[in-house]
This record gives C-alpha cells, structure tokens and sequence, in this order.
C-alpha cells in the first residue's frame, strides 16, 4: 500500500500544488495571464475550442499512431536481424546511431519532396523517431540473456529457433517494453512536429495558428491535448507489457518494480 501511494499519490499530489501555485501566481497578477494564463484559463479555452480541437486531435492520432505502428514494426524486425547476422550488424548499427544525428527539421523537406504534402510525410518523421529506441533496446535485451539458461538449454541440445523462442525472446521482453515505452512518448510528439513543419491539420497546425493570434491559452491546451494523448499511448504500451509479461505484473504487484533485465526465471513459478 506505502508502495503503491508513493507511485501514484506523491506525484498526483506534486502536480496539484504546482497548479496552485501556477494559479495563484496568475490571478495575483505574479505573471501577466497574456504569457502564463491560468490553469483554469487554459481548461475553460480547452473546453471552448473543443469542436475545433477534435478533428486535428485525430489527425495527430493517425500520424502518431500509425508511424509509432510502422517504427516498432521495422525496428523489431530489423533487431532480429541484426541480432541473427552479427556481421551485417558491425556494418548497419552505426548508420542507425548517425541517422539518429541529423535534426529531423534538415529532413523534413526531403519527405515532402519525396512522399508529398501529407500523411505519408508525418508518418515517416514518426518511424524515424520512433524506431531507434526499439531497435537498441531489443539488442540489449537479446544480448542480457542468463548465461545459465542458454547453457541448460545446449545441454538439452536445443536447436536455434527452439531457444531463441523460449529463453531468449522472452528474456529480452523487459527491455523491449522500455524501449516501446520510450518510443510511445516520442509518437505524438514526433507528429506534432511534423505537423509544425508542414502539414493540413493537426495539433501542430493547431499550436501555430494559435501562435500567429497570439493566443496563449490556446496553445496551452493544445499543449495539454498533446500531453494526455501521449500519456495514453505510454500507458497502452504498459498495459500490452502485462499482457505479454503475465509473470512480471504478478511478482511486481506483490513486490514491486524490478530493475533486472532477465526476468524469464519468474515464468517458471506462474501456474
């Protein structure tokens, strides 16, 4: 219970006293409300603009979701293959680490001379945000494995796909889930600036509309829009990390958190 309260209670009660102090700050006249409104200034614009807001809320969605979908799909992919050929991997991991160099704003203007004025365009900014973190942290995790269980599984004479299936993948699943967890709170931001960059609609658009009127409130709540949509896709990602680790959930549910990588030998005492 102490455990639990501290994890969710201490924050909860963090962020009220900031927003108090946020509030009295603006109502006293500590800061002028044209650049730091009040909390319930920006609710009261949130709940105003809201016809407006959910057509590029879903816009957003789309981009980030679906770029997230397609970055965790290749990154998986590509982590396997990396993993299976370590020679490819000495040649293509450091391509990866210097794509992840270059500003996403440098590259933004090859997409839409590629892939046009759209979607497609947003997605891409997405998939490459999104698919660096999956890829290392599925390498670590494929590489953490205990030495023991893959020498019990030799002595067996386990082949490969026999041992990769049922020591090593799930061994690496912690760390996968780490890495989707990062990626998931890079998806709606990396929409959001694509949608800066160039785009129809959209949160982004929303934001630079509202910058241009110079609307503070407005930005604010789109703001606000941006942070509950990312704290969604990041709790999806956790939910999916109990589905997929059932043994995990239960020991942490009794003992909390654990910090190791390989947690396969708790599978065992899962009826």
């Amino acid at each position: 219970m102490r455990r639990s309260w501290r994890s969710t209670g201490s924050p909860f009660l963090t962020t009220v006293g900031l927003l108090a102090v946020w509030e009295a700050a603006s109502r006293l006249g500590a800061v002028s409300p044209f650049l730091l409104p009040a909390p319930s200034a920006v609710v009261v614009e949130l709940v105003r603009q809201a016809p407006l807001l959910l057509p590029h809320l879903g816009a957003t969605l789309l981009s980030g979701l679906g770029g997230f979908l397609v970055g965790v799909f290749l990154g998986v992919g590509l982590a396997l293959v990396l993993d299976a050929f370590p020679r490819l991997r000495a040649s293509l991991y450091p391509l990866l680490v210097i794509s992840q160099t270059i500003p996403i704003i440098f590259l933004y203007p090859l997409f839409l001379i590629w892939f046009g004025y759209g979607l497609t365009s947003k997605l891409m900014v997405v998939v490459l945000v999104c698919f660096f973190p999956v890829i290392v942290s599925l390498l670590d995790g494929l590489a953490s494995v205990d030495p023991e269980l893959l020498d019990l599984f030799t002595s067996m004479r386990a082949g490969w796909w026999y041992t990769f299936w049922l020591v090593r993948f799930p061994s690496a699943l912690p760390s996968l889930f780490s890495g989707l967890t990062v990626s998931a709170t890079y998806s709606i931001m990396g929409a959001v600036i694509g949608e800066w960059l160039g785009a129809p609609r959209g949160l982004g658009v929303y934001m630079l509309r509202a910058y241009k009127t110079f609307s503070t409130a407005r930005v604010f709540a789109a703001i606000l829009v941006v942070v509950v949509a990312s704290l969604v896709v990041v709790y999806l990602v956790k939910l999916a990390s109990c589905l997929a680790m059932p043994w995990r959930a239960r020991r942490d549910t009794v003992t909390g958190p654990s910090r190791n990588a390989g947690d396969l030998t708790h599978m065992r005492s899962v009826p």
